[in-house]
Order: C-alpha cells, then structure tokens, then sequence
C-alpha cells in the first residue's frame, strides 16, 4: 500500500518524484520483513502489509530533494528509518498492551508479547544492517537516534518524577521518542543526496520542530475531533490515563470553575462513560485547548523560520505547507 502524499505538494514533477520514491520503498519494506522462519516472516510483514502515513519516508525524499534526489542511498535510508520506526511500534503495543494497531490486530494480541518483542528487535536489526552498507555516519546517527527514543521512552513509562515540572517533562518525552526520529529522516534525506552541510544543519531541527507540532496537534485532535478526522475514538488519550498538553494545561489551573475538571483529570481511571463524556466535555471548552494549540503554532513557526532559509526549490514549499498544515488541522 502507498501512502498518499499527506502535504500540499502542488509541483507535479516533486509530486512523481515522491510517489515513484515510496514505490521503491514499499518494496525494500517487503524484502526487509523477509524471515526463514515462518512465524518471524508473517509478524514481520504484518505492519507492513498493515500500511501506513509513511510520514517519515516522505520526508526522506522530501529532504533529498535539496541535493541529487536520485541517489541510491537515498530509498535504503528511508526504509531504515521506516523499519526502525515499525519496530518502536511493535515494542509500543505490548508496553500499552494494545490490541489494535492500523486497524488491525496488534503483533502481540495475535502472536503474543514474546513474538512482537522479537519481531520489532528483528526489524530493528533489519535497520541497522541496511545502514551498515551506506557507512559509519550512518551507523552512528542511527544509534543517537536509538539512544534518544528508549531515553523518551523510559521517561514517559517511569513518569514525572517530584519536582520535575509536568509540562517540560511532557515535551522532553516527545522531544526524544518521536521527533528524534523524524529528525532523522530530514538529516539522511539531505546527507545522503549530497546536499550542502549547511542545509543538512537547518533540515534536521526544522523536521524535529514539525515532529513536535505534529504530536501537539494529535493531541488536540484526541480531545477537540470526531474519530473521522482523527483516526481513533475521540478522547482515547483521556481514557486511557495519558495526560497529554491540553490535560497538562488545564490541571494546572487554580480556578474554583475549573475544579472539578481538575478532580476528574487527576482520577486514576475515567473508563466509566458518564466520567470520560464529562471530563471530554469540560477539556473541549477549556481554555487549555487554545494554550495547546497556540503551542502547536510556536513549533510549527519554528520549523518554517528554518525551512525559509533553505534553497528555494519545490520541495521547499511543501515543507512551508506541511507547517501550514499542521496548525490548520487543529482548527
């Protein structure tokens, strides 16, 4: 399955350009979840047979596009970053016990945890020998890379600590386990294209600053959202105990109308209906939805101020609509 081109890319031939690029990648995805072992090789192909955004692949070529976007290293490097990121997920859904990912049964709800454990640690070495063949640099950036998500993860698992500040811990998390990633993708897009250094410097902490926006906006999508837009049952986050920016927000408020939004938010547990629908009700009318989103702004501008000093090509002004996007979606 190709992904649609999520961006307003409105040049044809960058357009062609991506989709014949996420063909390619497709296809080294398919080769890379191959396994002698049966039950290694259907666990392995099923995220990627499952589909995707392809988000991170994109901005691979995306980014290559700065330099010789028909290098051969460049489809390898998006599949590493693919399959790293395939493999994260796999150790996701056993951590979260999730029983459903892409619309599908999860690794570990079909094969159990052991299984999905092992597929994602194949994936990732699936990754890393890819990478090996395009050099050093890439083994190394790739292992920063791997460093920075566990570190986000153990400190989203382990929680804020006393006397740690809720919200900076909250944007360290995303920060590290999802924004280090994209980063990535932007930083072997232009590298391994041949783009000039200085624009491999300015791609690489614009794609973390729009990682940032885009968890921020998920965010306000979990709680503002109908579930066509966002993908999944609106407030799943709140439900599920995950105190995302706007419930950070709101729960530091002080306000005598705002306690018992407060009381609800520090519940434990808000599987009960009646308590999810009036904690979902009293956050959507919340001023911290408009503090996240403007936030989300901050983060995006971020990300189009280094954009804008990139060279004026097409792939430019998809990047500038990629920023424009990602606020817009969040009303």
């Amino acid at each position: 399955m190709i992904a649609a081109v999520p961006m307003e890319v409105t040049d044809a031939a960058l357009a062609s350009d991506v989709v014949d690029g996420l063909a390619l990648i497709e296809d080294g995805l398919r080769a890379a979840a191959q396994a002698h072992h049966a039950v290694l090789a259907d666990a392995a192909a099923h995220l990627t047979e499952a589909g995707g955004k392809r988000f991170r692949p994109q901005l691979v070529l995306l980014a290559a596009q700065f330099g010789d976007p028909a290098d051969p290293r460049i489809v390898p490097a998006a599949v590493a970053v693919e399959l790293t990121h395939m493999a994260t997920l796999y150790h996701d859904d056993v951590m979260d016990e999730a029983a459903v990912r892409r619309g599908s049964a999860s690794a570990n709800s079909r094969w159990g945890n052991t299984v999905a454990i092992l597929t994602g640690d194949f994936l990732f070495a699936r990754a890393s020998a890819i990478l090996a063949d395009l050099g050093p640099e890439a083994i190394r950036i790739q292992a920063e890379t791997f460093t920075r998500l566990v570190t986000g993860q153990i400190a989203e698992t382990v929680g804020c600590q006393p006397g740690d500040d809720p919200l900076e811990h909250y944007l360290r998390v995303v920060t590290e386990k999802t924004s280090s990633l994209i980063a990535t993708a932007g930083q072997f897009g232009a590298m391994f294209s041949g783009a000039p250094a200085n624009v491999v410097d300015q791609i690489t902490p614009a794609c973390a600053a729009i990682g940032v926006a885009f968890q921020l906006s998920d965010d306000i999508l979990d709680v503002a959202s109908e579930s066509a837009q966002s993908g999944k049952t609106p407030g799943t986050d709140l439900r599920e105990g995950v105190r995302t920016l706007p419930m950070l927000y709101a729960l530091r408020s002080a306000r005598p109308a705002d306690a018992r939004l407060v009381e609800l938010l520090s519940m434990p547990d808000l599987s009960d209906p009646a308590l999810h629908a009036e904690a979902l009700s009293l956050l959507r009318a919340h001023p911290a939805m408009e503090m996240a989103r403007a936030d989300t702004r901050q983060w995006a501008q971020r990300a189009r101020e280094l954009i804008l000093g990139l060279p004026d090509v097409p792939a430019r002004a998809a990047f500038e609509a990629m920023c424009e996007f990602v606020v817009e979606r969040t009303g």
